[in-house]
């Protein structure tokens, strides 16, 4: 769990062996869902001209964040790599079914975004088993979601929830990269413990 890391220029653009992704894959799947209605799909990208379309919207939507920035936070953001989408392996596109398990999902009557956050269990699932088989795991969060269904024909109702950069890495970094480019810093845990109420 302390080795994970947001990758994004550590891919060497190696292989992934089939048995290993199968392996990430299943952990991803193993991941606990709201009424057992496992609201995910799993889209393996390897087509370099999907890859790359996907990678001039990223860039052109970091150019729209970089044009909100000013002075000191604009340097800092302009050294940050937002993506490894052609460099690393392959891309996995996991999705989010509102409609999987039908009407009544047992758990989902109060919480109406139970089965969004199964989606993202599942996705902590598969960026640890891939830390764990010593992959890098990427996720790109420079998108705009029609854009991608589009791209991906994902159908109505589909909504994809993360773009994973995934493949070998060189290495994972001990620092993350926005402590390590001063974006922020990591706050000690105990500001975030609460006893009994707030």
């Amino acid at each position: 769990m302390f080795r994970r890391r947001d990758v994004r220029a550590e891919f060497t653009g190696e292989p992934v062996d089939e048995a290993v992704l199968g392996r990430v894959l299943a952990a991803a799947h193993a991941a606990p869902s709201v009424g057992m209605t496992q609201p995910w799909d799993f889209l393996l990208i390897r087509d370099r001209d999907t890859r790359r379309q996907f990678s001039d919207h990223v860039r052109h939507e970091r150019d729209v964040f970089a044009a909100t920035l000013e002075g000191e936070e604009a340097e800092r953001f302009s050294r940050i790599k937002i993506d490894g989408v052609m460099e690393s392996s392959l891309s996995v596109v996991v999705t989010y079914d509102a409609s999987r398990g039908g009407r009544a999902v047992l758990g989902r009557h109060a919480i109406a975004d139970a089965g969004l956050y199964s989606v993202c269990l599942a996705i902590q699932n598969l960026w640890l088993a891939a830390t764990a088989e010593d992959l890098g795991v990427g996720w790109v969060s420079f998108y705009r979601e029609p854009f991608l269904s589009g791209l991906l024909h994902i159908p109505d109702g589909i909504r994809p929830v993360a773009w994973l950069c995934l493949g070998p890495v060189s290495e994972l970094r001990e620092i993350p990269d926005l402590e390590r480019h001063g974006w922020r810093a990591r706050t000690p845990l105990e500001e975030f413990v609460h006893t009994e109420t707030w």
